[in-house]
């Protein structure tokens, strides 16, 4: 028969183990999630700040922060350049030819109307996002045209209009096969490293060509 004294032990290593269970099966997994949380979230503060724009993040598959788009677009490079063109029509064998010469300033980085996403674990973050595009073109108004009339096909207005609308189509050409685009993609990755290797996360960067949120 058990003593009194040794039931007593018993109960109170019996509690011991029950508290001890408690605390390493829900309490310290709890405050470890709760941290994780805490910093995922910390982490969406910190690019919000430098982005306006706040991805999704996961941590342990549960979304800690929805994706939340303020603006439509996020312009990472901003860049002017000159451009030039020359436009020509030939009829009856005569040849009239517009000289286009101006600046433009392209704005390349991100649509987010597409997926902006973070999954975080203990040492890693994988982010997912579009690639980068051309997001507009604008003209500066120092546009200067050189008309050369033909000898019986002259220049008029209507083909200045054509030849500024076919100026701006080669500028854009231009500025989408030029090294703009991949300017404003290599600027969002240095930005986005520099946060998450600040909250000590190892950064994996995937790009995805088709991933438009939908709209509820």
């Amino acid at each position: 028969m058990f003593s009194n004294r040794k039931i007593i032990l018993l109960i109170v290593l019996l509690i011991t183990v029950a508290i001890t269970a408690y605390v390493i099966v829900v309490v310290i997994p709890t405050r470890l999630a709760e941290k994780s949380y805490a910093g995922a979230k910390q982490i969406g503060h910190d690019i919000a700040a430098a982005f306006h724009v706040t991805p999704e993040i996961t941590v342990n598959n549960t979304v800690v922060l929805q994706q939340q788009t303020p603006i439509l677009e996020v312009a990472t490079l901003s860049q002017k350049f000159q451009h030039h063109y020359a436009w020509t029509n030939t009829m009856l064998g005569s040849t009239k030819k517009i000289d286009i010469t101006g600046t433009f300033e392209a704005k390349a980085g991100f649509d987010l109307n597409k997926r902006f996403s973070i999954t975080i674990d203990d040492t890693k973050a994988i982010v997912t996002l579009p690639h980068a595009q051309l997001l507009s073109l604008e003209p500066m108004p120092d546009v200067k045209f050189q008309d050369e009339h033909g000898l019986w096909n002259w220049v008029h207005q209507d083909d200045r209009s054509q030849a500024m609308n076919a100026f701006t189509r080669d500028a854009r050409a231009y500025a989408e096969q030029g090294t703009f685009v991949s300017k404003a993609q290599a600027e969002m990755e240095t930005k986005l490293r520099a946060i998450l290797k600040g909250h000590g996360k190892d950064v994996e960067i995937h790009y995805v060509e088709s991933a438009r949120i939908e709209k509820l």
